[in-house]
């Protein structure tokens, strides 16, 4: 009598093959969202490093091209003056016939610090031929701003735009940014980044 072997049923390679299938199904699919997720990691971090770049160095590209005020009248503005002393208003108007230079800063900005000194110094040889310095510290807390202004014994007149409208319509993107103002009234250079001396003796004379 023939004994058959109980051990394989019929159906039982069928079975066994959909499983291998399966597990090999779900091992590619394991495999693309891993790749796919490491080049979502890599995209984010990439983007991430352009977001974390310098201001200046994004700016560089294009600072030598006139800016899009340059040649135009500069927007008005009354701003709280950034003072230990009672609150009081600086108003742009009050400057007219008066070339002025226009330097846009904040606290938390690197270049800024840089630039700070060289524009004191500068504003302390120049301000007896009428020209005038003024510092707008761009959305900044007034503490942070006032230590700013005492780090580097800054006294040329400042003021804070601490909701930014004024930064909007001068269409200042980075800090540090600086206009200079002849006496007209009307933009003749801007330059967005921290300026060498060079620079802002060369712009000073446009005044």
């Amino acid at each position: 009598m023939e004994v058959k072997d109980t051990d394989t049923l019929p159906g039982d390679n069928t079975h066994a093959e959909k499983l291998t299938t399966r597990r090999r199904s779900r091992k590619r699919s394991i495999i693309i969202f891993t790749i796919v997720s490491l080049l979502n990691v890599g995209l984010l971090a990439l983007l991430w490093s352009q977001l974390l770049t310098p201001a200046q160095n994004q700016a560089s590209a294009g600072d030598n091209a006139p800016g899009p005020l340059q040649g135009h009248p500069a927007p008005d503005f009354t701003l709280t003056a950034l003072s230990t002393h009672q609150a009081s208003t600086i108003d742009l108007a009050s400057f007219k016939g008066k070339p002025v230079v226009l330097n846009f800063w904040a606290s938390s900005c690197g270049p800024c610090h840089e630039e700070a000194p060289m524009l004191q110094t500068t504003w302390q040889r120049v301000q007896s031929k009428g020209i005038v310095f003024i510092g707008i510290d761009f959305q900044d807390a007034r503490s942070d701003g006032l230590g700013f202004l005492q780090k580097y014994a800054i006294t040329y007149p400042n003021v804070l735009d601490s909701g930014g409208s004024t930064a909007i319509h001068y269409g200042v993107i980075y800090t540090p940014t600086t206009f200079f103002i002849n006496r007209q009234g009307v933009i003749v250079r801007s330059i967005p980044r921290e300026m060498t001396a060079q620079e802002l003796q060369s712009s000073l004379q446009l005044l």
